[in-house]
């Protein structure tokens, strides 16, 4: 189900040299605002929260998602590259399936060690802030991964439906309409982070079963169908 030479392909294609800049930029600047609260507030759990929360996995872990997820395929189908992959011996849920673990490997680099590295500046990791939205980051990783990978192989305009989901339905309908919150990767990452480390200060409004189920269900149904999408392109490409 993996294919080194698909991953290696993709893993080139995500990390040139512009595309990792864009990569580097927000957590760059969120190891340096982590710092600067430090220097200026101290070791504050709550400051320290915040700022993971609103920031680091609401915003960060996100858009790093859609560069990665888009990224891993959607360039390859703008350009019609991918008709050269299609025509290698390589069945379609694998190059599907080896996508998505570059892109969940690469939006986890991106996201969770620095929201990590975030948290034990800002507070050391007290009451287990750190590793709980360090958790939370490399769980939404996986799903954030999927979706915007299926985005990828649905329209050519993946980055733009991505950020707006990630940007206007997570970080704005869900800060102002309790029920979305239950249809928000974000707040199904928050409930197995705050499984994790049992803080107090890390919560959602989704119980961790559903959480669970959820997570599992949209990342399986996002990649099959991602899956079928990639197969129906190849079918229409050889009539």
């Amino acid at each position: 189900m993996y294919d080194p030479t698909v991953a290696r392909l993709t893993y080139r294609a995500l990390l040139g040299r512009r595309r990792a800049l864009i990569l580097c930029a927000l957590p760059v600047l969120l190891i340096v605002i982590s710092a600067a609260v430090r220097s200026f507030a101290g070791a504050d759990d709550q400051v320290a929260s915040d700022l993971l929360g609103g920031f680091a996995l609401a915003t960060m872990v996100p858009i790093i998602g859609v560069i990665a997820g888009t990224g891993a395929i959607g360039p390859e189908i703008d350009d019609g590259s991918v008709v050269y992959l299609l025509a290698k011996p390589v069945k379609r849920p694998t190059i599907i399936f080896t996508k998505l673990i570059v892109a969940i490997a690469v939006t986890m680099a991106f996201s969770a060690l620095p929201t990590f590295i975030a948290g034990m500046i800002l507070n050391g990791n007290g009451q287990q802030v750190a590793v709980a939205y360090t958790v939370a980051a490399l769980v939404a990783s996986i799903a954030y991964a999927a979706l915007f990978l299926l985005l990828g192989t649905v329209t050519r305009h993946a980055v733009v439906f991505g950020l707006v989901y990630a940007l206007v339905w997570e970080a704005l309908f869900g800060s102002l309409v309790s029920g979305a919150r239950t249809l928000s990767v974000q707040q199904w990452a928050l409930a197995v982070g705050h499984k994790v480390t049992g803080g107090d200060l890390v919560t959602s409004d989704v119980g961790l079963p559903t959480a669970t189920v959820l997570l599992v269900v949209v990342t399986v149904l996002a990649t099959w169908y991602a899956g079928q999408r990639l197969r129906s392109l190849t079918l229409a490409g050889e009539e």
